[in-house]
């Protein structure tokens, strides 16, 4: 925990105490326009120093501040002044710590709950309604501020909802301002940040390109680096970064396993290389892969053999590229991956330079691949990923796409996977993105799987007779992380339009059904 911070921004720190919006809290930082990173509450006061933080936020959490071995904070974080905001838990730990008195009344709020906004409601919660609608999920409550902290808010069972001191730039909440069920809960951090802490809004997809490049070059110098491609917008991101930097230095790879999307290939090959310029390396492997997947049902031995396949190609043409690179003198040291903020956090964080065999999320790379990693979205949550590849031009179909399996439409298909029912499944995932892209309903589903049942087959009518078909199913979903999910209420209209074009154009299905379970039970995915 005592390295710098990834980036030439100082950060403003959220201190995790095991929180389900801990994340959320990060990216509200960000939308202010103001850099931020997590960090564990085990953290101690020197080690958040030495990140040099320009602001502290403390998280919620599940527990108790008064049960034995719940989260603790080092109590000298209050004396390294630094601005800090505490939430729920977090304003409750402040509070404690601080010399306020918490205390179980047997009063609990939970979900939407009537503020009071005390006086002008201080720096932190001045220009908002005196009353407003927040979002509460606590047992405890802090029944006495700290001295000389100014209670700011109140609500029937909570007389302390909010505190702070503009002396000690010591704030907190017992709501949680980071959920959208909060009505001025994004104008509370904006309020810490901008007005508390004095930060401005300089945190933007401009700055980070242009750091990350200067980064990139300082650690690629004149070597040779690749990447694979898989057409997703991680990859697709940083790929575009790093040829960005380091122009003809990097080649991609891009692995056609037969088991994409309509039109998928293309994309890549023409749309996103006119954009960037890359130098790109398609492996056709569409006979390998559906050899491999002959006669094969099981989804998770599905899985297996596409990762092995996808190892094998990979291997292929980095042995390829390998020895062309010995021929000219220069190695290939450099592997590009795009591992976002939220696979760096629910890895425990580490930083620092890694290789592959301890850190290996790109498409199921072998663990005895030695290259250095390149990776330039370490720092950046999905949302700002795709402003970084609206930033650097690259097409929307690619920036915008939705989040797709790494095998593809192999574990879209319930039965053995086939050419022919590839295609079904293509057709019928091509006019269900298509209605769903001219209804200008992207942006409100997190994805939509289209499965084919290829083992169940039902009667249907069409063309005056009797069919013997397959089903479709359409899975639409909602969700911030993909950890929840709940299915997406589209409109009568856009589902009906749907299920006609498939039923019409779709040879050999007769059917559409909707998946309307959410997640849990069910997950995104049906294999």
């Amino acid at each position: 925990m005592t390295e710098q911070t990834e980036t030439s921004q100082r950060p403003v720190l959220v201190v995790d105490f095991g929180a389900q919006y801990a994340q959320l809290i990060a990216r509200r930082v960000r939308e202010a326009g103001v850099y931020s990173e997590i960090v564990p509450h085990t953290a101690s006061a020197a080690d958040i120093a030495a990140k040099n933080p320009v602001g502290i936020i403390l998280s919620g959490g599940p527990s108790s501040v008064y049960e034995t071995g719940a989260p603790a904070l080092d109590t000298g974080v209050f004396d390294l002044g630094v601005p800090t905001l505490g939430i729920c838990y977090g304003f409750q730990v402040m509070a404690q710590a601080l010399g306020g008195e918490v205390a179980n009344t047997g009063l609990r709020e939970y979900g939407a709950t009537d503020a009071a906004v005390t006086g002008d409601g201080g720096v932190l919660l001045g220009g908002q309604p005196v009353d407003q609608n927040v979002w509460m999920s606590h047992g405890d409550q802090v029944s006495r501020a700290p001295e000389g902290f100014d209670v700011l808010a109140s609500t029937s069972a909570t007389p302390v909802a909010a505190f702070g001191s503009d002396e000690k730039r010591l704030y907190g909440v017992q709501w949680h301002p980071e959920v959208k069920h909060s009505d001025h809960g994004q104008q509370v951090i904006e309020n810490f940040l901008h007005k508390a802490a004095g930060l401005p809004a300089d945190w933007n997809s401009g700055n980070v390109i242009a750091e990350q490049v200067e980064r990139i070059q300082a650690q690629i110098g004149s070597g040779r680096v690749i990447s694979a491609l898989s057409g997703g917008v991680d990859s697709a991101v940083s790929t575009a970064l790093v040829h960005k930097a380091v122009g003809d230095q990097l080649t991609a790879i891009f692995v056609d396993h037969g088991l994409l999307r309509k039109g998928e290939r293309e994309q890549v090959e023409n749309d996103y290389v006119a954009s960037t310029g890359v130098r790109l390396i398609t492996i056709d492997a569409r006979e390998q892969f559906l050899n491999a997947l002959e006669g094969v049902s099981d989804p998770e031995q599905k899985r297996k053999i596409i990762g092995r396949e996808f190892i094998r190609s990979f291997e292929a043409a980095e042995r390829e590229l390998v020895a062309e690179a010995e021929a000219d003198g220069e190695p290939i040291r450099f592997l590009v991956q795009g591992t976002l903020y939220p696979d760096v956090v629910e890895s425990g964080g580490g930083a620092g330079t890694a290789n592959i065999k301890s850190h290996h999320n790109v498409g199921g790379l072998p663990e005895d691949l030695q290259f250095e990693l390149v990776e330039p979205l370490r720092t950046l949550f999905k949302d700002e990923v795709r402003a970084i590849g609206r930033e650097l031009g690259l097409p929307e179909a690619i920036v915008a796409r939705q989040p797709f399996p790494g095998p593809g439409l192999g574990i879209r298909i319930v039965g053995a996977v086939t050419a022919d029912r590839l295609e079904i499944l293509r057709d019928a995932d091509a006019i269900a993105r298509e209605e769903l892209t001219k209804a200008g309903l992207d942006g409100e589903i997190w994805q939509c799987p289209v499965v084919l049942l290829a083992d169940v087959r039902s009667v249907g009518v069409q063309g005056d007779g009797r069919t013997y078909g397959h089903p479709i199913v359409l899975r639409p979903v909602s969700s911030e992380d993909a950890m929840t999910a709940d299915w997406t209420r589209l409109p009568y209209d856009v589902l009906a339009r749907i299920s006609n074009r498939i039923t019409n154009e779709v040879r050999e299905v007769n059917r559409v059904v909707l998946d309307v379970t959410s997640k849990p039970p069910g997950t995104i995915e049906w294999e």
